[in-house]
């Protein structure tokens, strides 16, 4: 699974193929949570909620960069690194 993005230890990957609906994977210290790109909501595990936090701020600002890197996974091309959270 690519990591696309990684900042404060949390870590952000993709699968190729995945199912919908479009969601992305997050680790933090042992901690692992899908969130949907569409809602923020997290549909399968748990972050602790400052790292939860700052996930949505990322992915709020990186929007954009989720959907696209949804479709090019979605069509088993390779995913761009989106920046970190500042």
């Amino acid at each position: 699974m690519p990591r696309i993005s990684s900042f404060y230890g949390i870590v952000v990957r993709m699968f190729y193929a995945d199912h919908l609906p479009p969601h992305f994977h997050v680790s933090y210290a042992g901690h692992v949570a899908v969130l949907t790109i569409d809602t923020l909501t997290v549909v399968k595990g748990s972050l602790p909620r400052r790292q939860a936090r700052l996930v949505r701020r990322w992915a709020t600002l990186h929007r954009g960069e989720l959907i696209a890197n949804w479709d090019r996974a979605r069509g088993d091309e390779r995913l761009a690194s989106i920046a970190p959270l500042p």
